[in-house]
């Protein structure tokens, strides 16, 4: 079930009204209703599927129980290297097995042996990455020690499968989320309002940003034949407004759910095209992802504990993992091993976060965003032959692009209105209509967003691009 389609408008409303109908005293009914409305979600997209989720579900549990049973070190290893084998083996068969296949396929042709591997006709679980990487958080966190284990099912099942997070993040941790479930969530109507903000901005994002963008980038990613260097660079910097539209939108919507049902969820992303180097756009892009890698895997590979070369390749190996978790595709394996590489080359160079000013933070800014832009290149091209194309099409087969003025006209409003509000969240300027302490530019602010989603966003109910992953 998607956001932004007329099944989920009627589903929350729903969903919203029965919690709160139910008395503040029966949590756990409570929860039992949150969990089937998840289930309900989730298997509005394939019934079948909702089975892996059980599967993680029921192994991160017993695993996380083993762990707080036994005395032994050793015991309790085997139950965390049982729950990280059997869950990376499900996400392995269903993501990346064919992939690897005709990988494998590929280079035994080349070198004359013509070796067919068997091939799975498996469709990609939605979301499977994302409740996958959030049950293996818990059961490394149970063995770390650093939150308790949690004896009642139905209570973790929440944990993993809540709805507003479940597809696509934010990839909660279990010291955040699941003592809420727990607790008694009082009808608010501010947090509500504030959640419907959050909402209507995200749909804003996603609806008006994203899709507008989309439009034009889709038409020309999947057309390079047709068109030349002119329209790919266009293409290439509208694409970061567009994922980022669609991921951060998305997010919003999310957070902005649970906020309404009394839950709080971390944020995701923090204006990341402000930033002034790649190291500071990943503590502002998918802030949950990140996270996850810098805790689960860098650190445990060594961190920054280690010497400098050691380091690098612990950062570099880091977000080659990280592209592989995007997809099963060398564009994601390539786009994460560049970013690792910057990353490591601003190491070496001494280049880090600072309270840059004038010429030099704009320049620091402008190299930045053209990296990052340049490194979404891979990420949105359907094979490395076709980034190729694009980024040597700008440069050899530029021309002037195709343009059509209306959805343009559309773009660079949504790109206007999203870098004033940024600017002013970045600079900690008093414009924040939203937020007004008046009762009444709140609500006319509502009722006018409304209406502009309404008047400018494509509603054909496009799935979100992170639902891939």
């Amino acid at each position: 079930m998607l956001f932004n389609s007329i099944a989920f408008l009627l589903f929350f409303p729903t969903v919203c009204v029965l919690y709160y109908c139910i008395p503040l005293s029966q949590v756990k009914t409570r929860n039992l209703l949150l969990l089937a409305a998840s289930y309900y979600f989730y298997m509005n997209w394939e019934p079948a599927y909702a089975l892996l989720l059980f599967t993680s579900t029921v192994i991160t549990y017993l695993a996380a129980l083993g762990i707080g049973y036994f005395e032994g070190r050793r015991k309790k290893k085997l139950c965390l290297i049982a729950s990280l084998v059997l869950n990376l083996a499900i996400l392995f068969l269903f993501k990346y097995y064919n992939f690897l296949a005709s990988s494998i396929e590929q280079v035994l042709r080349v070198n004359g042996l013509g070796i067919d591997m068997p091939e799975f006709g498996l469709l990609l679980p939605v979301g499977i990455s994302f409740y996958t990487f959030q049950a293996l958080g818990y059961s490394i966190d149970v063995y770390r020690d650093t939150t308790r284990v949690e004896h009642d099912f139905p209570t973790y099942a929440l944990f993993v499968s809540f709805f507003p997070q479940l597809v696509a993040g934010p990839i909660e941790r279990s010291n955040n989320l699941l003592p809420q479930f727990k607790q008694q969530h009082l009808f608010d109507y501010d947090a509500v309002m504030a959640g419907t903000r959050l909402m209507v901005w995200g749909y804003f994002m996603k609806l008006v940003l994203a899709d507008r963008c989309g439009l034009y980038v889709d038409n020309i990613f999947n057309n390079l034949d047709k068109h030349n260097g002119g329209s790919y660079l266009v293409a290439s910097l509208l694409f970061p407004l567009q994922i980022y539209g669609d991921f951060a939108g998305y997010s919003l919507i999310a957070i902005g759910v649970a906020r309404i049902l009394g839950f709080q969820l971390m944020e995701n992303f923090r204006r990341p095209y402000f930033a002034c180097t790649v190291g500071d756009f990943w503590h502002r892009w998918h802030i949950s992802l990140s996270t996850w890698f810098r805790d689960y895997v860098y650190i445990p590979l060594g961190g920054n504990r280690v010497g400098r070369l050691h380091n690098y390749l612990n950062l570099f190996v880091t977000f080659v993992v990280s592209g592989i978790w995007h997809g099963a595709n060398w564009t994601f394996l390539c786009w994460g091993a560049l970013h690792g590489l910057l990353l490591c080359i601003e190491k070496a160079l001494g280049i880090s976060k600072q309270n840059y000013s004038g010429a030099k933070k704009l320049c620091h800014w402008a190299v930045t965003f053209v990296l990052v832009c340049f490194a979404w290149i891979l990420f949105r091209a359907d094979s490395l032959s076709d980034a190729a194309t694009v980024v040597t099409g700008i440069f050899t087969n530029f021309g002037v692009p195709r343009l059509e003025l209306a959805n343009f006209f559309a773009i660079g409003l949504a790109i206007t209105i999203l870098f004033v509000k940024e600017y002013a969240d970045e600079y900690q300027w008093k414009l924040n209509i939203a937020e007004s302490e008046s009762w009444f530019v709140r609500h006319v602010w509502l009722v006018t967003m409304i209406a502009y989603i309404i008047l400018f966003g494509v509603l054909g109910g496009d799935q979100f691009i992170y639902f891939q992953f």
